[in-house]
C-alpha cells in the first residue's frame, strides 16, 4: 500500500510521535523511510548566507539521524536528509516528496485551537492542504498500533470522499480491520423557509445513499465487516465523538485542498478533525485525474 514514506522531524516530542508512527507504518508495509528536516531561512540569524547555513543545521541532522537509528532498530531501512534551500517548511516537504516518489507523508501536529490556528495555519495543515499524496497526522500522545481493528471513513457523498473511501478500503483489507462508514446530517443546513421535516428527510436520504455506496464498494472489495451510521450534529464534533465511542484506530478523510483566506478563517472538517482527534488521521486529496 505504501512504498516510500517521509517523516519530517525537528527532534520535538510531537515529531518523535510522528517518527514512531512512520516507523510502525513502514514496518507494516515494508516501505522505505525518509527522515527529513527542512531548514527554513527564517531559522537562520540575520546576515547568514546560504553557504554558511550548514552549521545551523545540526539540530536537523541530529533529529534525522536519531530517527534513522530508531528505524534501524525496528528493521526499517531509512534515508536521512537536511534540506537547506530557503523555502517554507511545508514546501520543502512537498518538493522532497515529489522528487522521491513518496506515497505517504507522516507528520506531527499539536492539535491546538484558537484564532492563531485559523489565521496562521500549521506546517501540517499547510502540507495536507497542498499534498498530492496521503498525509497521516498524529498528536504528541497518539500511538499508531497494528493491527488496526476499526477504521472510520466519513462521507458527504462527494467524489473526494469516494477517493478517501477507496484508501480506507485498501487499509482495511491490508490490516483486516472493520470499516465504519458515517455521514453527518448538519441541522444548521436546514432552511427555515422550507418545511424542516421535508428538508431533513432529503438530507438523510442523501446521507443514506452516500454510506450505502461506500458499503457496497467495501463489501465487493472483500472487507469482512462494514458498519454504517447516520449521525446528526456538528460534522467535525460528531465524527470525533463517534471515533471515541467506537474505539476507532484510524480516521480516513478526504480533503478538497482549497486555499485562500476562507480556508484560514473557517477551516475544513478534515483540518478540525486533525486538530481534535485522539487517533491518527489519514487525509487524502482527490487528484485532478480523479
Amino acid at each position: 500500500m505504501f512504498d516510500q514514506i517521509v517523516v519530517p522531524t525537528d527532534g520535538s516530542e510531537v515529531a518523535d510521535a510522528a517518527v514512531s508512527a512512520a516507523i510502525t507504518l513502514a514496518d507494516r508495509f515494508d516501505a522505505h523511510l525518509h527522515a527529513i528536516h527542512v531548514l527554513e531561512m527564517g531559522e537562520l540569524p540575520p546576515g547568514v548566507e546560504d553557504d554558511d547555513a550548514d552549521q545551523f543545521a545540526s539540530v536537523g541532522s541530529e533529529a534525522t539521524t536519531a530517527a534513522a537509528e530508531r528505524a534501524a532498530e525496528a528493521g526499517v531501512e531509512a534515508t536521512t536528509s537536511v534540506i537547506v534551500g530557503g523555502v517554507p517548511i511545508h514546501r520543502g516537504i512537498l518538493d522532497y516528496a515529489d522528487d522521491h516518489d513518496v506515497d505517504c507523508i507522516v507528520m506531527g501536529t499539536y492539535g491546538r485551537t484558537g484564532l492563531d490556528r485559523f489565521v496562521l495555519g500549521s506546517v501540517a495543515e499547510r502540507t495536507l492542504r497542498e499534498a498530492s499524496v496521503p498525509v497521516l497526522t498524529v498528536h504528541e500522545e497518539t500511538t499508531l498500533g497494528f493491527p488496526f481493528e476499526r477504521i472510520l471513513v466519513p462521507t458527504d457523498g462527494s467524489d473526494g470522499a469516494l477517493v478517501a473511501a477507496d484508501r480506507a478500503i485498501d487499509l482495511a483489507l491490508a490490516t483486516d480491520a472493520a470499516l465504519h462508514v458515517v455521514h453527518v446530517v448538519d441541522p444548521y443546513l436546514l432552511d427555515t423557509q422550507v418545511d424542516p421535516s421535508d428538508l431533513l428527510k432529503a438530507l438523510e436520504d442523501v446521507g443514506e445513499q452516500a454510506v450505502e455506496t461506500i458499503e457496497t464498494r467495501a463489501t465487493d472489495a472483500g472487507v469482512s465487516t462494514v458498519e454504517t451510521e447516520l449521525l446528526t450534529g456538528n460534522p467535525h464534533r460528531s465524527i470525533v465523538d463517534y471515533a471515541d465511542e467506537h474505539e476507532i484506530d484510524c480516521i480516513v478523510m478526504g480533503t478538497h485542498g482549497r486555499t485562500g483566506l476562507e480556508r484560514y478563517i473557517l477551516g475544513s472538517v478534515t483540518e478540525r478533525i486533525v486538530r481534535l482527534a485522539d487517533v491518527p488521521v489519514l487525509s487524502v486529496k482527490q487528484s485532478p485525474a480523479e
